[in-house]
């Protein structure tokens, strides 16, 4: 791919979010792919051009999270090890998803808003709850792969709930940042 190439797909990118955020579809999933000058061109399909939203989203949480120092790399110690070693990395991926989002909010809002209606962004996306459960300390890489989702995706509800309400998970120690939300994603998934 030419530096022309590689331009050209990240302006249709900004646009195609831009455009998704202007039609007010970040709410019913669908990016106005057939506006966008290009897209067809250079993706083929809308599912391409979503694809490559989700692999731009997860550059800039995985970015976000090495600069945290919570890359999956970086754990060592076994989840549920009561110690202020396993609510620092909860701490850091927490901060490093919310650094990622606040300052990527259309961008996320559009790749989350199409998750249940295309599958292979359904697949991408529970890779992403696995790194962020494993990458936290709250699950193992050799645990059941459904139950490391659900403990990922009870952590981002988690945190989405704590950026819409304000408030912070009760129950636990009182620690300052995050540390309460460590002892809650093994509490609240379904079958962890």
């Amino acid at each position: 791919m030419s530096w022309s190439d590689f331009r050209r797909r990240r302006d249709i990118m900004d646009s195609a979010v831009a455009e998704a955020v202007r039609a007010g579809s970040t709410t019913d999933g669908r990016i106005p792919f057939d506006r966008i000058d290009g897209a067809r061109d250079l993706f083929g399909t809308e599912e391409q051009l979503l694809l490559a939203l989700h692999q731009r989203w997860h550059q800039i949480l995985t970015g976000h999270l090495r600069a945290e120092g919570a890359g999956p790399e970086d754990v060592t110690a076994a989840p549920g090890r009561e110690n202020t070693e396993d609510s620092d990395q909860v701490d850091a991926v927490s901060r490093a998803w919310r650094r990622a989002v606040s300052l990527n909010r259309d961008l996320h809002a559009v790749v989350n808003a199409n998750v249940e209606r295309v599958p292979a962004l359904r697949l991408a996306q529970d890779a992403e709850l696995r790194l962020l459960a494993v990458t936290s300390g709250l699950a193992a890489p050799h645990e059941p792969e459904d139950e490391v989702i659900a403990v990922g995706a009870t952590l981002v509800a988690l945190l989405r709930h704590r950026d819409v309400s304000g408030t912070k998970p009760s129950g636990g120690s009182a620690t300052s940042g995050d540390g309460a939300i460590g002892q809650w994603p093994r509490r609240l998934a379904p079958s962890a």
